[in-house]
């Protein structure tokens, strides 16, 4: 590749990772301003629920749409892309004018999720297309992108003085800001159409044994990732209130935001380790280390801040380390004409779970308290590490990370 290729390929990387995080943040915008909303609406947990779950309802109702009708082999990436992320923008701007209690709030928040459709997928596919052996890391950049993205709101809400609508209205323009920085991003010389999505090649992921266990690990991920990043902002404001009362020592939103944001190390750390040492050992690591902290930070609740934290932070770092290597995996194992059909089932059957793990948790709390909540997470990556071990077994498992597994 020549010196200039070199530069359009860091050049697009870069402004697609500012593009992520900058749509990204629209996805926890009402939860990262819940403790404000309640202040001034009274919120049941499952209206508390509704406003996260919603979103990810959006987004398995949105990516099951793109699979059908096509639409990454249709539209232009980028187009797909800037149409999405606006209106993302003004879905999350409209959400700062709407009363949390009505029924057209959950309904906008489903609309910004639907319109991720066009965002996080799309993102994959478009930085992929400059893969060159770090096929691995890229996705893990990009899900980093995700990750700090995602957190950027709980940073807004925790700035003293603001009313709700403001972070919800820095998240929109976020999206606003991705949009114009897409127009900007080349595509590199690996784009590949993918067939017309046919009913019949989801049936791929269930009869091809290697990936139907790299499914299994990606769902048990899953019923983890999103709930945890949900309700650890309510855990950690119950926490400090329990030790310190009104005079906590780190505001419970600042401190969300650096517990989750740090999980983007974590995804860059996983995606540079699993191309050298192998997919199945990486992703089976973090689920027990995430594992091991669904089950122990119950346990430093009302604790001092300082282990709270420090428990919290290797948790914010493992739930997402693996995240990406379950779509190179899937990337790797799937028939190359059936990959977008593959990657899009497992991302839409896998953000379908979170509606059940999110809703699940004030239930949780509310009959055993925050100590023994989190315990119910950890099903998610028991069985997901069952499930790659399982695949590492497999010879199948060579055609990952230039079989390293």
């Amino acid at each position: 590749m020549s010196d200039a290729a070199d530069a359009e390929r860091r050049r697009s990387i870069l402004l697609l990772v500012v593009a992520e995080v900058a749509a990204l943040s629209t996805w926890f915008a009402a939860n990262a301003a819940m403790g404000q909303i309640k202040q001034h609406y009274a919120l049941g947990p499952f209206q508390e629920a509704l406003l996260t779950s919603s979103v990810q309802a959006g987004y398995v109702a949105g990516t099951l749409t793109s699979a059908i009708l096509t639409l990454p082999d249709r539209l232009d990436l980028r187009r797909m892309f800037f149409l999405c992320a606006l209106i993302a923008a003004i879905t999350t701007a409209a959400l700062a004018f709407t009363p949390p209690t009505s029924l057209l709030a959950p309904a906008l928040r489903f609309l910004t999720g639907a319109s991720m459709a066009g965002l996080y997928p799309v993102g994959m596919a478009m930085v992929a297309t400059w893969a060159r052996g770090d096929l691995g890391l890229l996705i893990g950049i990009l899900v980093g992108a995700l990750t700090f993205g995602s957190a950027t709101p709980h940073l807004a809400a925790s700035i003293g003085g603001l009313d709700w609508r403001t972070p919800v209205l820095l998240s929109a323009g976020g999206a606003l800001l991705a949009a114009l920085c897409v127009r900007f991003v080349a595509l590199g010389p690996n784009r590949a159409k993918a067939p017309p999505f046919r009913l019949s090649n989801a049936l791929q992921g269930w009869r091809n044994k290697a990936l139907r266990q790299a499914n299994f690990g990606y769902f048990g991920h899953m019923w983890e990732l999103y709930a945890m990043w949900a309700w650890i902002p309510a855990f950690l404001a119950a926490s400090f209130a329990a030790r310190y009362g009104d005079t906590p020592p780190l505001d419970a939103r600042l401190a969300a935001f650096i517990v989750i944001a740090t999980g983007a190390l974590g995804a860059f750390a996983g995606g540079f380790f699993a191309d050298r040492v192998g997919r199945t050992l990486v992703t089976s690591v973090a689920m027990i280390v995430s594992g091991a902290c669904c089950l122990a930070v119950g346990f430093t609740y009302a604790g001092p801040a300082w282990l709270v934290m420090a428990t919290a932070l290797v948790w914010g770092v493992s739930v997402i380390a693996d995240s990406a290597q379950f779509s190179a995996s899937v990337t790797e194992l799937s028939d190359p004409d059936l990959r977008g059909s593959m990657l899009t089932l497992q991302t839409s059957v896998g953000f379908a779970l979170t509606l059940v793990s999110i809703h699940l948790m004030p239930y949780v709390v509310a009959l055993v308290g925050w100590r023994y909540a989190f315990c119910a997470l950890a099903i998610g990556p028991a069985l997901g590490v069952v499930a790659m071990l399982r695949l590492r077994a497999m010879p199948e498992a060579a055609k990952m990370a230039g079989g390293r597994r």
